[in-house]
């Protein structure tokens, strides 16, 4: 991709004929058209004519100040990157300039270095917005009103088995990683049951004292214990006709796994220092991201409680396993915020797409909405940019670091550090470091990996080279983990139902 610099259109709008003379001096060896504006007034009408890629912008001038300006300039084009200048690098200076969109703040009297930073940056966030495509359609917020997104193989086995049980009255068991949306699939279940017009109760058995969750669950009688100054009633009772969801049930002592044994077998409980026996008709649902048959076995969950749960099991994958759900997920995300008017915000970059895909996710769809809440709260104009997310995903993803140019495919090898010609150390682009270092030589080995993935295609014309690339991988997991599928999936993230079509389908069997 050509450098973003070539005949790029730098706007600077500055009442101060020095400060305009500085950035001509800044600017002047190198490839940019350079605008100049007196006053805000100016400023606007050059940008309604050029679309300057940049602007920088004084704070303090006469007449129409620097942040009226922004604001203006903003809905002239909303895509232009703003740099506010200031003397006074005040905390509601800051605050101020993020809040009307400027892309960042520049304090006078400025370095060279930071002014060649702030551009280059500017003009990569310009050419990220440029390369969004608009045209993607929205998602139909019918298909999501349950709030569960995804039409991976392994989100559809989980709809289908919502299907088959929400009518009935079965206990249903739900097990996945935290994050992985329990609590929505149980109200999805009791929307589409029989009891939807009778009460829903959830309750976080994990976040109740041992103490209190009896009393929360059964209700007390008055003088039970020490505070109990009148009678309670407790959730199975206010629950009647309806659902319970009952969450990290692993937590649950035993004393209280056996008084929800016995609702679930007679259908009556009793309140806490009470001998009155009270009838409940309630649905249970329940949720861990427990081991249970590892507690069973090591005494620490009743086997007969878990065997009464446990008639329907619902799996929920992690987001590692259905990273293909991820744009969806980040869409409806999306969507939600500006339903809420929290955000404006309407898609996300390639850049910020291909990181948001490699993430791991340890905190699962939970911990992708706060990511995109959090950059959404910071994105300046109605996409987000790399620059937006969380420092810890980007370096997690390896977008930390800015990379120099890679080397090209016809390239007899990479060249060494000391034969390439000086590059200038400038802040924020650029410059040589470590990381870049490394991220090239990975790129070149990539390369070099997909030259020879492509001879063979060549080779066995039978297969596409997705085929090729997709076997070889599937291969190689196979043979690290010694065959282990349930590894070799979560590896490739992909569920082991999928991994053995695969195995069949490239004839892997004998091969590990």
């Amino acid at each position: 991709m050509p450098s973003p610099t070539k005949s790029a259109t730098i706007l600077i709008i500055d009442d101060d004929k020095e400060i305009r003379y500085s950035f001509e001096r800044v600017f002047s060896t190198r490839e940019f058209r350079l605008l100049n504006a007196a006053s805000g007034e100016e400023g606007i009408e050059i940008v309604r004519r050029e679309s300057p890629d940049v602007v920088f912008l004084d704070i303090r001038m006469g007449g129409m100040s620097g942040l009226e300006t922004l604001q203006h300039l903003r809905s002239v084009d909303p895509k232009s990157m703003i740099i506010l200048m200031t003397a006074y690098g005040t905390t509601q200076t800051a605050i101020e300039a993020m809040k009307f969109g400027a892309f960042d703040y520049l304090m006078k009297p400025f370095d060279t270095k930071k002014v060649l930073g702030l551009t280059e940056g500017a003009l990569k966030a310009r050419e990220d917005l440029r390369k969004i495509r608009n045209d993607r359609p929205v998602l139909d917020s019918d298909d999501y009103k349950e709030g569960i997104v995804g039409r991976s193989e392994a989100m559809q086995e989980v709809f289908k088995v919502i299907g088959q049980v929400a009518a009935s009255d079965v206990t249903i068991l739900i097990t996945g990683e935290s994050g992985t949306g329990k609590e929505l699939v149980s109200r999805c279940i009791f929307q589409h049951s029989q009891r939807h017009n009778k009460p829903f109760v959830a309750v976080n058995c994990a976040a109740l004292p041992e103490n209190l969750i009896e009393s929360e669950l059964f209700g007390h009688e008055k003088g039970a214990f020490t505070g109990a100054t009148s009678h309670r009633v407790g959730k199975f009772e206010l629950c009647d006709g309806g659902t319970i969801f009952l969450d990290e049930i692993g937590d649950m002592s035993p004393q209280t796994q056996t008084k929800v044994l016995r609702v679930i077998q007679e259908g009556e409980i009793q309140r806490v220092g009470g001998s009155k026996t009270i009838r409940t008709d309630v649905r249970i649902i329940a949720a861990t991201n427990r081991d249970l048959e590892a507690m069973v076995r090591e005494k620490t969950f009743r086997e007969d409680l878990y065997y009464r749960l446990n008639v329907v099991r619902i799996r929920l994958p992690s987001l590692r396993e259905r990273k293909e759900d991820i744009p969806e997920l980040v869409e409806y995300c999306l969507q939600k915020l500006r339903k809420s008017r929290k955000s404006d915000v309407k898609k996300v970059s390639p850049e910020v797409a291909d990181v948001l895909v490699r993430n791991d996710w340890a905190g699962n769809v939970r911990e992708l909405e706060n990511v995109i809440y959090r950059s959404a709260v910071l994105a300046q104009g109605d996409a987000i940019l790399l620059k937006d997310l969380p420092e810890e995903i980007r370096k997690a993803a390896g977008a930390g670091a800015p990379l120099k140019s890679a080397p090209q495919p016809d390239s007899p090898s990479p060249q060494p550090e000391s034969a390439a010609a000086p590059q200038p150390e400038i802040e924020g682009f650029g410059g040589a470091s470590p990381d870049a270092s490394v991220a090239v030589e990975e790129e070149w080995d990539m390369r070099r990996a997909f030259d020879v993935l492509y001879d063979r295609m060549r080779k066995e014309s039978h297969e596409t080279i997705l085929d090729t690339l997709e076997r070889e991988m599937i291969l190689r997991a196979l043979i690290e983990t010694n065959g282990n599928q349930v590894k070799a999936s979560a590896i490739l993230g992909i569920t082991r139902a999928t991994l053995r079509k695969r195995i069949k389908q490239f004839s892997l069997k004998d091969k590990y």
